[in-house]
């Protein structure tokens, strides 16, 4: 159930004495900020000039069983695992192994965009700053839950519509992250994992990170993840990402995490060893990609923002500040530098509500002795407000005692859709159903919702949960042929138009 926040009364402060951070309010700030976002677990761990000062679990592991979480308990780190990527080519760089500027057909000739020009032009770093011209997240529906190999989903990438001119833009992409990963291959031929593991995860210590969900049982002490049914969280299956590691199939524990912060705060020095030199760090903390700031605001805190190769850049209280956010199934992180304090910070969640933001702002604001504000019932109100009515839309917009205009077993058949595959509608018994030739678990049951659309209830609980609304429409010529598929099934993670299909047989 929705709760409504009061200002009045739930501001936790957090005092400095002499000089030092009470870390007992901020322990008491995280207990009281996840029992308020109904959040299963999670785990936090704050290094300060090169050690470790906090490290703490909170929760459960998994709802339903007692077990809490620890500094040693693993999540998905999801797309966190894209600063191990630009880390890892940065060190091919050192190497002479390849450029920055080196195009990525050099390495994988089949790489292509939407473009001739743009496929020949697109080089390492524009694959790492998201500017190649596609809108954010498009092509995750090649690969997510797929079975699809790397190089099946980068040579699928080609049908993907330009969203923006080519570098005068920011779309977030996976695929070109995926196709890092895969240059990374070319060069040194050996798969991504092996290369964080010899690259980072062995020379850093980080005894208990893996990069793919195989090795869990081995490892023990793993958060389950937990997916939301309305507001209430239920345990749901681990996902394997092995397939696209190098966008985000990192598994780590905040222990293991803090190393990795201590290693980037060092500017790449680990110990006697420099892992990144000088002139790395300044290319992967450069803004490659720089976003829009409303300098009109009364807000004055930030004054830059934007892409560097993956990592986020931004000022904050007159402070660099990098950092990234990542996205699994049923588990949500962050992880935040302040480098010029020597601070980083690392949250890790089992659930599906943005915790980790208000986390981050308030330990950052208790080192930084700033104005502190109760960044949790702030963004809690605001997240409690947001309301996703596409859905209901839909339901009102449905006009009942409507018939298709053609006998369904017309719809039957396969269709086509080019940057993914084939798209089966089949009978079964009485019902029909649709098929996703890569994706076995995107099957659903098709019901008639008005004229030629249908409503797809899928077989996968999850799905339902993550697509309550989800309807397919039959396309047809001027004479009654069915042509094609039109998907409408809103969501803010993968765009299903760009599922649209022809008919093929």
């Amino acid at each position: 159930m929705k709760k409504t926040i009061a200002l009045v009364g739930c501001l936790l402060l957090v005092f400095h004495i002499n000089g030092q951070v009470d870390f007992k309010k901020l322990d008491a700030y995280y207990s009281k900020a996840l029992k308020d976002w109904d959040i299963p677990g999670m785990s936090i761990a704050i290094v300060k000039d090169g050690k470790i000062v906090f490290s703490k679990g909170y929760g459960v592991k998994e709802l339903g069983k007692p077990e809490a979480p620890d500094e040693h308990t693993l999540y998905a780190i999801a797309s966190n695992s894209k600063a191990f990527t630009s880390a890892a080519i940065a060190q091919l760089v050192q190497e002479e192994k390849l450029s920055w500027n080196d195009k990525v057909r050099d390495y994988l000739p089949y790489f292509a965009l939407y473009n001739p020009y743009v496929s020949q032009e697109t080089n390492i770093r524009d694959l790492l700053s998201h500017r190649v011209g596609l809108k954010t997240f498009s092509g995750d529906l090649i690969w997510y839950r797929s079975t699809l190999g790397p190089e099946q989903i980068i040579r699928r990438v080609k049908f993907l519509p330009k969203s923006y001119d080519f570098r005068s833009g920011y779309g977030y992409s996976n695929v070109m992250f995926i196709t890092a990963g895969e240059v990374m291959k070319a060069v040194t031929g050996k798969e991504w994992g092996q290369n964080i593991q010899e690259r980072f995860l062995n020379p850093l210590g980080m005894t208990r990170t893996i990069t793919t969900t195989k090795e869990l049982l081995k490892k023990g002490n793993a958060a389950t993840p937990h997916g939301l049914i309305g507001d209430s969280h239920k345990p749901i299956e681990w996902e394997d990402w092995q397939n696209v590691a190098a966008t985000g199939g990192i598994i780590s524990s905040v222990r293991d995490m803090s190393q990795w912060m201590i290693f980037n705060l060092n500017h790449g020095i680990w110990g006697k060893d420099t892992l990144l030199t000088a002139a790395s760090r300044n290319m992967l903390w450069m803004p490659h990609n720089t976003f829009m700031i409303d300098h009109t605001s009364a807000d004055k805190s930030t004054h830059i923002r934007g892409y560097a190769l993956g990592w986020s850049i931004a000022d904050y209280r007159g402070r660099l500040r990098v950092g990234h956010t990542g996205g699994y199934k049923g588990m949500l992180s962050a992880v935040t530098l302040i480098p010029d304090e020597q601070l980083g910070v690392v949250v890790l969640t089992n659930g599906m509500k943005p915790l980790f933001a208000a986390l981050v702002n308030y330990t950052v604001d208790a080192f930084l002795n700033a104005p502190l504000k109760d960044w949790s019932a702030e963004m809690l109100a605001n997240y409690n407000k947001s309301n996703d009515t596409r859905a209901e839309e839909r339901r009102k917009a449905r006009v009942l005692n409507t018939k298709p205009s053609v006998d369904p077993s017309m719809y039957l058949g396969e269709y086509r859709a080019e940057s993914y595959g084939t798209i089966a509608v089949k009978k079964a018994g009485n019902e029909m159903k649709i098929s996703f030739e890569h994706t076995p678990t995107f099957t659903a049951t098709l019901s008639h919702w008005h004229y030629d659309v249908w409503k797809m209830t899928w077989n996968d609980p999850d799905l339902i949960t993550w697509f309550p609304h989800a309807t397919v429409q039959f396309e047809m010529d001027n004479n009654n042929n069915v042509t094609g598929l039109a998907f409408d099934i809103p969501n803010n993670d993968f765009w299903f138009d760009e599922w649209r299909s022809e008919k093929i047989k």
